[in-house]
């Protein structure tokens, strides 16, 4: 009777799971139609001995709990709970929740996942990319649905997917797969849990870590299955509740480059394009960093280069990239397989000085561009910004005046930024047939390009 009654008369906290899998089970019996039951299933964690579940079948499989459909009551989403140890016993006895092995995937259904022993090789790359593919498909949360690859679309299903387990796990059995790190130790891939024995449904949740933030390392980018669809977002360390119970865990079967790669620093192969981008923080970034510098982008680093990725390290990937003559898509700041060969091979031009025209491969020793018949490398959009005061500004506003577009200078042209560079620059781009924004008197690449062209 004990199991049966609510926690405040008396009755097995335990009990609570159990109860709403006999209510889905009854619903579910009702939509069946008269005389139609469901089988009873085995519960999730093989471990657990017959009657230590509230309701157990005589004779059922160990632990077996009648209408209980494995995988069907999950973990919950974020959500203020009683207090659990985040680190307590994953085999807590409690009916809530489950493994189940892939459904809906050929060949895979009731399958069950590999013991944590065993895991899995993946990249960090891997496991953002594979992340990515739910956030981009918006995924809908779910705890009794399974989406295309066979993943239960709950937190637990989220994370079991992109660390690419061979079964559904929950947050009680997820820790099995990990070894714990410190909040200093966290790089993308890893997995950031809380777990409440005492009522898992309550505040349980996990989510991929997908790099800092922010410096002060208090907000991070968080991969998450959560209502109403899978997503990535900044969200404050831990999480927005229970942040102090959340306990960061390193994928066991991680390693540092896929079968077969190079390990950074000992060769060539291309990481992905996963290792790169904001809110990345890995060793490939500090190799790129190394190698930009090594190739005439010191001037693009004010600090650094170091793991994680910055808005230097674009301008000066870009600037690399139009050093070889990109452009569009293939001069976009983010290392693609054709840069990062070129930059450990040694491969192709230098990143040229930014200013006193030098030609295109780094070699020109002063004059505007007309004289060496390259234009100068592009310096980047942020110089040319009120308040902002470059050589390249002066240099572009020679190059006005010389092409007949510096009818708007009372004095100067100068190494300031000001409105009569702007308007200059805008009937130049409008003299190219450009309108709307591609004509705001703000130089882009293109703008560059045919200006000292």
């Amino acid at each position: 009777m004990a199991h049966t009654l609510p926690v405040s008369l008396g009755g097995h906290p335990a009990a609570h799971g159990a109860r709403r899998a006999l209510v889905v089970a009854a619903a579910a019996g009702t939509v069946l139609g008269g005389g139609q039951t469901l089988p009873a299933v085995a519960a999730p964690d093989a471990g657990r001995q017959a009657g230590r579940l509230p309701g157990a079948v005589p004779g059922a499989p160990p632990g077996a709990v009648p209408g209980v459909l494995s995988g069907t009551l999950s973990d919950e989403g974020p959500g203020a709970g009683p207090t659990g140890d985040p680190r307590g016993d994953p085999d807590s006895g409690t009916p809530q929740g489950g493994r189940s092995g892939l459904h809906g995937a050929p060949g895979a259904a009731g399958t069950p996942g590999p013991t944590a022993a065993a895991p899995r090789p993946i990249t960090r790359a891997a496991i953002l990319a594979r992340a990515g593919t739910w956030v981009a498909a918006k995924v809908p949360y779910s705890m009794s649905k399974y989406w295309s690859d066979g993943y239960r679309q709950d937190c637990s299903g989220f994370v079991s997917m992109a660390w690419n387990l061979g079964g559904n796990e929950w947050t009680g059995s997820l820790a099995k797969y990990g070894v714990p790190v410190t909040k200093a130790e966290l790089q993308p891939g890893d997995m950031l849990l809380f777990h409440n024995p005492a009522d898992p449904e309550k505040g349980s949740h996990v989510t991929i870590f997908g790099g800092w933030a922010n410096k002060a390392g208090t907000k991070y980018i968080a991969y998450e299955q959560t209502r109403p669809h899978a997503r990535k977002q900044t969200t404050p360390y831990a999480y927005w509740s229970n942040a102090s119970r959340y306990v960061a865990y390193r994928y066991k079967g991680v390693t540092s480059a896929a079968p077969g790669a190079s390990r950074p620093g000992t060769g060539t192969s291309y990481p992905g394009a996963a290792s790169f981008g904001p809110g990345v923080d890995n060793e490939y970034v500090t190799r790129l960093g190394k190698a930009l510098v090594r190739r005439g982008g010191a001037r693009f680093y004010t600090s650094g280069p170091g793991p994680r990725w910055s808005e230097a390290d674009r301008r000066a990937t870009q600037a690399f990239q139009r050093a070889q003559g990109w452009r569009g898509k293939d001069a976009d700041g983010l290392p693609g397989p054709a840069t990062w060969s070129y930059l450990m091979t040694g491969k192709g031009r230098d990143i040229p000085a930014a200013d006193g025209g030098g030609s295109g491969s780094g070699s020109g020793s002063g004059g505007d561009s007309g004289s060496q018949g390259r234009a100068p490398a592009y310096p980047g959009s942020g110089v040319f910004r009120p308040g902002r005061s470059s050589p390249s500004i002066e240099l572009l506003g020679k190059q006005l005046v010389k092409k007949g577009f510096g009818k708007h200078y009372a004095r100067g042209p100068g190494p300031q930024w000001t409105e009569s560079d702007r308007r200059n620059v805008e009937a130049f781009q409008r003299a190219q047939g450009w309108r709307g924004k591609a004509a705001d008197g703000y130089p882009g690449p293109e703008t560059w390009r045919r200006l000292f062209g």
